[in-house]
């Protein structure tokens, strides 16, 4: 078994741990701005005419904002319990035309059946490096009309020059429940991720399927009590795969520190990114797609928001 093998398991479980709390994800993970979904619009030329494949919708938070659009939207999440919160909050919405041509189906992408179903944007949002590169590049492609887009959407954690920043004050306290880590690390400052402005990011590269690269970064800042910090690191990934019997004690030291030490007060700051690419007939592509653009050299959490 190759070491890529090796590793799917590993690849499912991680992105399968959010379903343990979809309530929770949902209200503590920041959303996305209009001004991206304008822009992607814009860029797409994406209308009430366009069909919408969104892979890995979690509770529905930028589906909401494409159901805005007015688009045919078909989301595709394996999670049972992200997709159930998914569907009740579109339900929700209310109004003329909600629930039209929307529809969420529960899979991983790459299991999913299609149909012979084909649409004029891909989008996921948070969700891509989750998926397995050697299949869901060339099914991101096959899946699209010709000339279609895909678009990557996520937060990238950032800090800035002089900030109180929540890891800084509270590593002794990683290190006191869950010594040696390797995953926890300190957020890259702001203006080292804006400087990432080639291909797709911190996803592996899709070779020659999709043409140049649009990247546009929408600077993003939630505020958080100790206990509401506390249950956005529970929320993600990095903590959920933490045993309970470290991660709750880890978590309520943590927003002791805040209430105690920083005023009840601590900020998550993101650099939210838009990456869209036009779909390329096979064979086409540019020059630069197989070079992975430079990042910023943290690790876990700090790169991106999970």
């Amino acid at each position: 078994m190759t070491d890529e093998r090796k590793a799917r398991p590993d690849r499912l479980g991680l992105g399968r741990v959010f379903d343990e709390v979809p309530e929770l994800y949902d209200r503590v993970r920041p959303g996305y701005p209009d001004e991206l979904f304008a822009d992607l619009t814009a860029v797409t030329g994406m209308d009430a005419r366009s069909s919408v494949l969104e892979v890995g919708c979690g509770t529905g938070q930028a589906t909401r904002s494409l159901v805005a659009l007015g688009c045919s939207v078909t989301a595709v999440e394996p999670g049972t319990g992200m997709a159930a919160l998914a569907r009740e909050r579109i339900a929700a919405l209310g109004g003329a035309g909600v629930g039209v041509g929307i529809g969420i189906e529960t899979s991983t992408f790459e299991e999913w059946d299609d149909r012979g179903r084909r649409f004029d944007v891909l989008v996921a949002a948070s969700s891509w490096h989750w998926v397995d590169p050697a299949i869901g590049w060339p099914r991101a492609h096959d899946v699209l009309h010709p000339g279609g887009w895909a678009a990557l959407l996520g937060h990238v954690v950032v800090r800035r020059p002089g900030e109180p920043e929540v890891y800084a004050e509270t590593s002794h306290l990683h290190e006191r429940f869950a010594p040696g880590n390797p995953d926890w690390g300190h957020p890259p400052l702001e203006d080292e991720v804006r400087a990432t402005d080639d291909g797709w990011g911190l996803v592996e590269d899709p070779g020659r399927l999709f043409g140049p690269t649009i990247v546009r970064w929408y600077p993003t800042v939630q505020w958080f009590d100790g206990n509401g910090f506390a249950d956005l690191l529970r929320s993600t990934s990095l903590y959920r795969r933490l045993d309970p019997e470290i991660r709750e004690p880890l978590l309520d030291a943590i927003a002791e520190h805040i209430r105690t030490r920083m005023d009840d007060r601590a900020a998550r700051r993101y650099l939210t990114v838009l990456r869209v690419g036009r779909r390329a007939e096979r064979g086409e592509g540019t020059a630069n797609q197989g070079r992975r653009p430079a990042v910023p050299s943290v690790r876990g959490m700090a790169q991106r928001e999970q």
